[in-house]
């Protein structure tokens, strides 16, 4: 069986740190046994196909796992990724809780989690100090509305701390993106 996933890597190509090309990480990527890899963006948006027995591949952790050893190996640092299937991105969108289509993209964010997260991770956060921004938890991912933009964002700033993410990887993208990674491993599906 053939499943196309989006590899999420979190924190390259920022500020000159952690360079990574793109048309290498593609290589990488084919290197490691997948095919039809593409990328979004210069910030570490990868999508690519690979069969359920074919080399590399596993459950999404276990492709995180060789993806993030081959980063190290080609570029000398290391960098947290999660790999999810297409349908679950597809799902993360279609369960957003707010009205995705009446906002700007830079309005939206989800941040993708290596694992669930409860409410009561975010006990210690005041909802209603931070209105009109709100957050919303789903699986394995937080919904972050953010009417001014995320680099004006209080809340987003509160949630990042890492009491708050201790022992998790996050990385977030902006809606434009979400829906985009969506779109890319859906193509050509039936």
């Amino acid at each position: 069986m053939t499943t196309t996933y989006a590899a999420l890597l979190r924190g390259i190509n920022v500020g000159g740190h952690r360079r990574a090309p793109m048309s290498e990480l593609r290589a990488l990527l084919a290197g490691l046994g997948h095919r039809d890899v593409r990328t979004y963006l210069q910030s570490g948006n990868a999508v690519f196909t690979t069969d359920a027995a074919g080399p590399g591949a596993s459950d999404e952790d276990a492709l995180a796992a060789a993806l993030e050893q081959a980063i190290e190996t080609r570029f000398g640092f290391t960098v947290d990724c999660l790999v999810r299937s297409g349908a679950y991105l597809k799902a993360v969108a279609d369960a957003c809780p707010f009205p995705a289509a009446e906002l700007a993209g830079k309005q939206l964010h989800v941040t993708y989690f290596s694992r669930p997260l409860t409410p009561d991770r975010f006990a210690s956060v005041d909802p209603a100090a931070y209105l009109p921004e709100e957050f919303r938890l789903g699986d394995r991912a937080l919904y972050l509305y953010t009417p001014d933009g995320l680099g004006r964002s209080k809340l987003a700033e509160v949630l990042a701390r890492p009491a708050l993410l201790k022992g998790i990887t996050g990385t977030s993208r902006n809606w434009n993106t979400v829906v985009k990674l969506v779109e890319m491993t859906h193509q050509g599906a039936p």
